[in-house]
């Protein structure tokens, strides 16, 4: 056990969504990924801005550093990436020329870069990719034992990995191993229904109960042969991922019907059918891996982490199906939480740290963990655009957004400190009212200039939780999808019934139309006051006006674009799109009062939308 103040600092990056966070003594001071800073979506690049902010959220330079981790071996996945091309030879040429200026350019030279951006000579350390994700999962839990599932598209070897956690000590018992990947899977479909992968994966999630489950068969009579375990081998023929610079191949076109769908083009019944059964297969999958971790663990509660644990449609049956009577989600399940997961590794493992349990609690601290910034930092934005805004008090905002959200108002949400993972959590959002039969629509032609078929979630007060939804546990982190209560859902019609797909589209399927998907499906943030206490007090408001408990919750950006960080970036962002009011700590500003933007993009032509 280490005496006096050790922080740790972990670092993830140069695959997908890079991000630093710091740790002292265990607790977690600060996390945030890179593309918030550099407003490149999914910024795989050095976290230079996020590394600078954590250590300044502490107060502290590179040298009070204790130890700096990366959050998997690159050697090992250099190893990978050169047996894989050996093994597929001579067709993994064209793939194999492509990566190696990378990798000799930047991703050999990881640990000189770090010295270098750092100014550090102190001890540096390399975590598994599993373990970093496994650790992501299970120190910061209400737990103080769990069995551990992560799973994702591939680290070194691993795409799989289980295990259990105990106190201060993780052992994983068993893994699956590449090229065999419930995460490529998926992206393979994502990339045939013509999304970005390691981008996308949500649409397909989203676009699922548009469709029938129509190539179930096909995906387990053709592309895997999975076993009761959960475990599963793919049939590499119908896959390019292995060797090519694609994810699918010409098997795999003709096995569905014809080459993948070209990106924007108009989505069809097909795309639709192949969502669902993709998304009903890792279900399943994740079903059984879970029944055989139980089995193995004998443990009572689960704890997720990887990209695959961010499915939230998975993650709900797990709830409601699986053998665990706990699931609890890193919230940065993908790469960016293998930065948290690795520097809380090294602080309980290498430093053997003491783990400190508050049942009922976690230690994630609701997830904001980025920048804030005071209202004279907020001042200077808005003078410097010469924005028209009012400054009232804490009490006079919730009032007046509140009624203006009643009112059918479109509001942009900008409160404390910004979100660690995907998810918009009341910090950086975009919030409207659940009641409205035309809030979806909207916001997704005129605000988020997105696919129209994309569902919002429910921010919604966790006492009022039952009187919404078929589920009554917490999930701060939108990371479970549940049932809206049967006592609030209106059956179609015999006509409506015999639409097809995105037709039913804008069908009310519920009393709170704005977040009940198709399927009649919500995926749930439950908001508590202890975790966002200006959040929850807005909610509550609403409340009072209307007698409802729920709100529209999306993220605070516009299609093609990173969450917002900073004052500038929400101003920016709402002058940009068609929201009606702009909150920013207690500082409110009506769009109809501002002046355009000067030398501006056009969004409308940019994402070719009326």
């Amino acid at each position: 056990m280490p005496t006096g103040t050790t922080y740790i600092l972990g670092i993830s990056c140069y695959y997908h969504d890079s991000a630093a966070a710091l740790i002292r003594d265990g607790e977690i001071i600060a996390a945030a990924q890179e593309e918030r800073f550099t407003r490149v979506k999914h910024d795989a690049g050095f976290p230079t801005h996020a590394v600078r902010y954590c250590l300044r959220e502490a107060r502290i330079t590179a040298a009070d550093l204790a130890a700096v981790v990366f959050y998997d071996k690159p050697l090992l996945k250099f190893e990978r990436i050169l047996e894989t091309t050996l093994g597929y030879a001579p067709r993994g040429l064209r793939s194999f020329l492509t990566a190696m200026p990378v990798w000799l350019k930047e991703k050999l030279w990881i640990p000189s870069r770090i010295r270098s951006e750092l100014d550090f000579d102190g001890e540096l350390l390399f975590a598994d990719h599993h373990e970093s994700h496994a650790a992501s999962a299970f120190y910061p839990s209400p737990f103080e034992r769990a069995a551990i599932l992560t799973m994702d598209g591939v680290g070194e070897w691993t795409t799989t990995s289980y295990g259990r956690g105990e106190k201060n000590t993780i052992t994983l018992l068993g893994d699956l191993r590449f090229p065999h990947s419930l995460g490529l899977l998926y992206s393979a479909f994502t990339y045939y229904t013509g999304f970005k992968v390691n981008s996308a994966e949500y649409k397909v999630m989203g676009l699922a109960p548009y469709g029938e489950p129509a190539y179930v068969q096909a995906i387990y009579d053709h592309l895997i042969d999975l076993k009761p375990d959960g475990s599963f081998r793919m049939n590499m023929a119908y896959f390019d991922y292995g060797h090519g610079l694609r994810m699918t191949g010409g098997k795999f076109d003709a096995l569905f019907g014809g080459p993948p769908r070209a990106p924007e083009s108009p989505l069809t019944q097909r795309e639709m059918d192949l969502a669902r059964s993709v998304q009903e297969v890792t279900e399943e999958i994740m079903l059984r891996m879970a029944r055989h971790v139980h089995m193995e663990t004998g443990e009572d509660s689960l704890v997720l982490a990887g990209g695959v644990a961010l499915n939230c449609v998975g993650n709900g049956r797990l709830l409601r199906e699986g053998p665990f009577k706990n699931l609890w989600i890193q919230p940065a399940a993908g790469d960016a939480g293998g930065a948290l997961g690795a520097a809380l590794a090294v602080w309980h493992s290498w430093f053997d740290g003491a783990r400190t349990v508050t049942p009922g609690r976690d230690a994630q601290k609701g997830s904001y963990l980025g920048p804030a910034f005071s209202d004279d930092e907020i001042r200077a934005t808005l003078e410097k655009y010469g924005a028209v805004a009012t400054q009232t008090t804490t009490d006079d905002m919730l009032a007046r957004v509140a009624g203006c959200m009643a009112d059918g108002a479109v509001i942009g949400w900008f409160q404390g400190r910004m979100e660690f993972g995907p998810r918009a959590l009341g910090a950086r959002s975009i919030i409207g009212d659940a009641r409205s039969k035309t809030m979806q629509s909207t916001m997704n032609l005129k605000i988020k200039f997105r696919e129209s078929f994309r569902p919002f979630a429910p921010s919604v007060l966790r006492e009022r939780l039952p009187d919404y939804f078929a589920m009554d546990v917490d999930s701060p982190y939108m990371l479970l999808v549940a049932p809206v209560a049967e006592s609030l859902r209106i059956p179609m019609t015999a006509e409506q019934e015999k639409l097809f797909g995105i037709e039913k589209l804008n069908i009310p399927r519920s009393s709170i139309p704005g977040v009940t998907h198709i399927d009649h499906s919500a995926r749930i943030q439950t908001v508590a006051e202890q975790d966002h206490p200006v959040y929850y007090r807005l909610i509550k408001e609403f409340e009072k006006l209307t007698g409802c408990g729920v709100i529209i919750n999306t993220s605070f950006n516009v299609r093609g674009e990173p969450i917002v960080c900073t004052p500038e970036d929400a101003y920016r962002c709402f002058m940009r799109t068609e929201m009606d009011y702009l909150v920013l700590g207690n500082f409110i500003l009506a769009k109809k009062d501002q002046k355009p933007l000067t030398n501006d993009t056009d969004w409308r032509k940019e994402f070719a939308l009326d």
